[in-house]
C-alpha cells in the first residue's frame, strides 16, 4: 500500500502561504513568504517539500512557457494567462466544454490525457506604465514591473550563464566570474525577480530568453 504522507508544521505553513496568494508563486517567492513564520527554513526545505506536495497531488506545478516552475493550491481543471513583461501569471476563465478533441488519426498514436492552454500577452499594470513611459512621463514602474537596468556585476553573471551549455550553479558561474560564490547567489536572486534568470532544476540557473536581450 501506497505510505500516507505526513502532513509536518513545515508543510503546513507552505500549504497555508500558498492559498494566501493570489497569484501563482515560484519557489524562491514562496520561500520569502514562509521563512516570515519559519526564519530558519531553507530555500532548498522549501523546494523539496513543494516538489512533495505537487507529487502527492496536493497542488499543482504549472511550467510556464520554460521558466522557472510555480505553484497553484487549486487542483480544479483550469486554464493561465502569463504576463510577458512583469512574469506574473493568473487563472483565466476557459470555456472548456468547446473542445480540444484530437482524433485518433492526428494523435500520432499518444495515449491523450488531457491538454494546457497557455495564453500570454501584458496585465493592465504593466500595459499602463507602458503607455505612461510612451507618454514620456517619468515613472518607476509598478513593484511587480519594474525591471530596473543592470549592474556591472549582474551583466557580469549574466555573461556566464550565455556561455553554458546547460543549467549550472553559483561556484560554477563564480568560477568564470571575478565573483564569490555567495556574490553569485545575491545576484541571481535579483536577476530571477526581473526574469532574466530561471531554474529549471534546485540550485541550477540558466539565462532566459528576457536575460539574453538584456545583455544585447
Amino acid at each position: 500500500m501506497k505510505k500516507q504522507l505526513r502532513m509536518t508544521h513545515q508543510r503546513e505553513v507552505i500549504l497555508d502561504e500558498l492559498r494566501k496568494c493570489k497569484t501563482h508563486p515560484t519557489a524562491d517567492e514562496l520561500y520569502e513568504r514562509v521563512k516570515k513564520k519559519l526564519p530558519r527554513i531553507s530555500l532548498a526545505t522549501v523546494y523539496r517539500n513543494l516538489e512533495v506536495l505537487s507529487g502527492e497531488g496536493l497542488i499543482r506545478k504549472l511550467e510556464i512557457s520554460g521558466r522557472q516552475k510555480r505553484y497553484d493550491w487549486e487542483l480544479q481543471e483550469h486554464d493561465h494567462i502569463y504576463c510577458i513583461q512583469c512574469h506574473r501569471v493568473e487563472n483565466i476563465d476557459l470555456k472548456r466544454d468547446r473542445g480540444f478533441e484530437v482524433l485518433p488519426e492526428n494523435a500520432k498514436g499518444y495515449s491523450v490525457e488531457g491538454c494546457r492552454v497557455e495564453f500570454f500577452g501584458l496585465c493592465p499594470k504593466c500595459r499602463q506604465t507602458n503607455k505612461m513611459q510612451k507618454k514620456g512621463e517619468t515613472t518607476m514602474g509598478c513593484k511587480t514591473c519594474g525591471t530596473g537596468t543592470l549592474s556591472d556585476k549582474q551583466r557580469e553573471v549574466l555573461e556566464a550563464l550565455s556561455k553554458c551549455n546547460e543549467p549550472c550553479g553559483s561556484k560554477d558561474i563564480a568560477a568564470s566570474t571575478s565573483l564569490e560564490p555567495k556574490q553569485v547567489s545575491c545576484q541571481i536572486t535579483a536577476l530571477k525577480k526581473k526574469g532574466y534568470v530561471a531554474s529549471p532544476a534546485r540550485c541550477k540557473y540558466e539565462i532566459t530568453e528576457e536575460g539574453k536581450k538584456a545583455l544585447a
